[in-house]
């Protein structure tokens, strides 16, 4: 599979999110990958679109959320 670039907007939350990546088949099939599920079994590894809620959303562009369980 390749990365194509943008995730349509279709995708609800993928559209906007920093944990997910669109990739493509050789055959040409596209899918969103949710980047969580590499560490975390609650996310798919490729959710049903459009995904309208989803605990993991952070959008683009915006520094994560600090982890509560580090301490501050």
């Amino acid at each position: 599979m390749n990365e194509t670039g943008a995730i349509p907007v279709s995708a609800g939350l993928c559209s906007e999110c920093r944990h997910a990546r669109a990739v493509e088949t050789r055959r040409g099939s596209r899918f969103v990958l949710c980047e969580l599920s590499r560490t975390d079994p609650r996310f798919p590894r490729y959710p049903a679109l459009p995904v309208l809620r989803c605990a993991g959303f952070e959008a683009r562009g915006r520094e994560p959320a600090p982890d509560p369980s580090r301490g501050a």
